[in-house]
């Protein structure tokens, strides 16, 4: 995937990195840091601006945000709960449990939607039960744009300073995925284990 990445990329130059960019917020298997390392690699021999190249990728980036937004808000908690109706016992889970995720949401999620967008894969997904949980519209917008713009520039910066070493700060960036995961399915795990002693205490 990588060779056909940078292949497009060199092709089509700004609309082929827009168009990666957002395809890769709606299908998270493509990685974000080879189309952003790449990009600021090609600075340095095309005639291609990091500033440009930024501001395509946070194009992109916003408008799979978006999709993926309006996908999270026809959902909605109330088709969930549907669902948990019918499903639920086979689940184990019940509508209150929704309720609570989605209070929860609703108190912390701008600042989860800003820092998850320097996660990778996470930083696409986090768009849906943004728009299950009806965050306002424009402050999603702005916190997916200040968190996305941070990560672009960072990446693309980088990709610029290394050159054609590009590829050695993509192994970076598996290495500091990996962790992020270990990280999050860490919390998953402690959060079921706290979910499950107070269902059974309950």
């Amino acid at each position: 995937m990588e060779n056909w990445i940078t292949s497009f990329m060199e092709q089509f130059g700004y609309w082929g990195i827009f168009l990666l960019i957002a395809l890769e917020n709606i299908f998270p298997p493509i990685p974000s840091e080879v189309i952003l390392t790449f990009g600021g690699f090609m600075t340095t021999y095309t005639n291609l601006t990091a500033t440009g190249v930024i501001v395509m990728a946070t194009l992109g980036s916003v408008i799979g945000a978006i999709i993926l937004y309006g996908l999270g808000y026809l959902i909605n908690v109330d088709r969930l709960e549907l669902i948990i109706d019918r499903w639920g016992r086979y689940l184990r889970v019940k509508k209150e449990d929704i309720r609570k995720a989605d209070a929860w949401f609703e108190r912390y999620g701008y600042w989860t939607v800003f820092f998850c967008r320097m996660i990778p894969l996470i930083r696409s997904l986090i768009s849906i039960p943004a728009g299950m949980a009806k965050m306002k519209f424009g402050l999603f917008l702005l916190y997916t744009l200040f968190g996305t713009l941070i990560w672009n520039i960072i990446l693309v910066s980088v990709g610029a300073a290394v050159g054609d070493n590009w590829e050695n700060i993509v192994e970076f960036m598996d290495v500091y995925s990996n962790i992020a995961y270990a990280i999050i399915a860490l919390v998953i795990v402690a959060a079921l284990f706290f979910w499950i002693r107070s269902r059974k205490k309950a």
